[in-house]
């Protein structure tokens, strides 16, 4: 029999008005926004469920994103549903050190609050993202390191999408050379800094200093990190590898891989949108992939996965 893993998407799948059938509908995830709300000082109600600005600036985005995320975890963890396995897409890495155990859902709010701070005062003036399609990865790792300046890969993504990060100048440089050695499209990021890069290193410090004070339990589920693509099984590896990750390249189609050799061959995203969903259809096409974003969703994923334990 196959295994299960639960994946948990990062920033840029959050919309207004996620989670709120969840709030709304169980009380396990009302207790779980509201302590998320009360941990981080934030009325996470109103950045989730209305109108507003903040649900697209970093320091709000993160800590609303994993609320939502921890909120339907639990809600699946009281239908007795787990995983075999754990992972996600850089702040998503955090849904699954909650799901490992490693880490308590407190202090991972706690801590990813505060990360949403300092990735965001940290980013500087003069940065970019783009997105590269259609080229190998060897290519891109090539053109980037024969750039000047500041610049590589962000995101492996899945095959034929991959995300570059650096200094904006740097970034173009790369993006032009990119094309010039047959890319199909470079595509400028909307976002607010070069993520992922290494102008994000402050950022990281910070953020080991708030981990000095975090107690981590032993990793029951297995989740695999982004830094290395490999599973963390040993609590005293987490923290140098959560200080890494807000620098290094998000290698998430790799963590992919490394869960179906593992014999995953079904997927759970837990969380808004259907980014990851649609990265494994790209990554493997013979997994299951079950999308859970709203209560219809959550509904149809026990039914099925409850057939299958």
């Amino acid at each position: 029999m196959g295994k299960t893993a639960f994946i948990f998407p990062g920033q840029g799948a959050q919309y207004v008005g996620m989670g709120r059938d969840f709030y709304e509908t169980f009380p396990v995830c009302r207790e779980v926004i509201d302590k998320a709300s009360e941990i981080s000082g934030l009325d996470l109600k109103t950045i989730c469920f209305e109108e507003n600005e903040k649900i697209n600036i970093t320091e709000y985005t993160q800590i609303a994103m994993l609320a939502v995320e921890a909120a339907i975890l639990k809600a699946l963890e009281e239908r007795g549903i787990t995983p075999d396995a754990a992972g996600g897409l850089s702040l998503g890495e955090y849904g699954a050190l909650i799901a490992s155990k490693a880490m308590t859902m407190e202090d991972a709010f706690a801590v990813v609050r505060k990360r949403g701070i300092f990735m965001q005062e940290a980013v500087p003036t003069g940065g970019a993202m783009s997105a590269v399609l259609g080229t190998e990865a060897s290519v891109i790792e090539k053109i980037c390191q024969e750039t000047e300046g500041i610049v590589s890969i962000a995101n492996y993504n899945c095959p034929g999408q991959i995300v570059i990060t650096g200094e904006a100048q740097s970034v173009e440089k790369a993006s032009e050379a990119l094309k010039a050695a047959g890319a199909k499209r470079v595509i400028p990021l909307k976002v607010s800094g070069p993520f992922h890069s290494k102008m994000l290193t402050g950022a990281g410090e910070k953020l080991g200093e708030v981990l000095k004070d975090v107690v981590l339990q032993e990793v029951e589920v297995p989740y695999t990190t982004n830094v290395t693509a490999q599973y963390v099984k040993n609590k005293e590896e987490i923290k140098d590898l959560l200080v890494a990750q807000v620098s290094s390249s998000v290698r998430w189609q790799q963590c992919a891989e490394t869960m179906i050799a593992d014999g995953v061959d079904t997927f759970v995203e837990i969380g808004p949108g259907k980014t990851l969903s649609g990265f494994m259809r790209k990554i493997n096409r013979n997994v299951k992939v079950i999308n859970i974003q709203t209560v219809e969703d959550f509904e149809k994923a026990v039914e099925e996965l409850q057939q299958e334990m």
